[in-house]
């Protein structure tokens, strides 16, 4: 949603269509950006059937210009993922489903989830991997604002800081005590911020699998 992170899609989609396609491939891509300052201030009011009609609106050009299938590239409005796709007369890749895919493929039941306020203290993106058997632990309330700020007051802002970083670690170490078997960073400005080396546990990386299911989809 927030620009920094439609870059990160942008040129992960890109590059791996260069990747598999070979030469100077790149990737058709149709992007409808939407201002984050509006739909953030939404979503923390609850307006959410506003969030829903700019979403729909955005999916219906989208599909106007000839895309084949969606992606809503963020996390916390996967919360109206379903409304979007009933919509429109084209699929959405639904980001739940794919880290699902990935996290059984492990052989991994338990997985802890770090992101932004919203999905950790609503249950709609854990309800979602719970479909698939998988079973979501996430943070105690006391870490929520803490990673709420690292996200929107940082990381949005292109700002890297090694303090946030050690304090999203101390979080994923909680969670692996917890029982946790892999860490789903359910946020892309996060993966700006902690990498595989940084857990014991495995990460998975909701953009890089997003983008991989994507481009499998695309290129098939």
């Amino acid at each position: 949603m927030s620009w920094e992170s439609s870059a990160v899609y942008y040129e992960r989609l890109n590059r791996g269509v260069a990747e598999r396609e070979g030469g100077l491939s790149s990737a058709r891509v149709v992007l409808a950006s939407v201002d984050f300052a509006e739909v953030n201030a939404l979503q923390e009011a609850e307006r959410w059937d506003e969030v829903t009609t700019i979403l729909i609106a955005a999916a219906r050009s989208l599909e106007a210009a000839g895309a084949d299938f969606l992606l809503l590239c963020t996390t916390t409005f996967h919360q109206v993922a379903d409304e979007v796709e009933a919509a429109v007369g084209i699929p959405l890749l639904h980001l739940a489903d794919v880290v699902a895919e990935a996290v059984k493929a492990q052989g991994i039941e338990t997985v802890g989830f770090v992101g932004t306020r919203y999905p950790m203290s609503h249950s709609f993106f854990a309800d979602r991997l719970a479909t698939h058997g998988v079973q979501v632990l996430m943070p105690d309330a006391r870490h929520h604002d803490a990673l709420n700020a690292i996200v929107y007051d940082e990381l949005v802002a292109g700002r890297v800081l090694d303090p946030s970083r050690r304090t999203v670690v101390s979080v994923i170490d909680e969670l692996w005590d917890a029982g946790a078997g892999g860490l789903v960073l359910g946020c892309t400005e996060l993966e700006l911020l902690v990498t595989q080396p940084d857990s014991e546990l495995p990460l998975f990386a909701c953009t890089d699998l997003h983008v991989r299911a994507a481009l499998d989809r695309a290129l098939a």
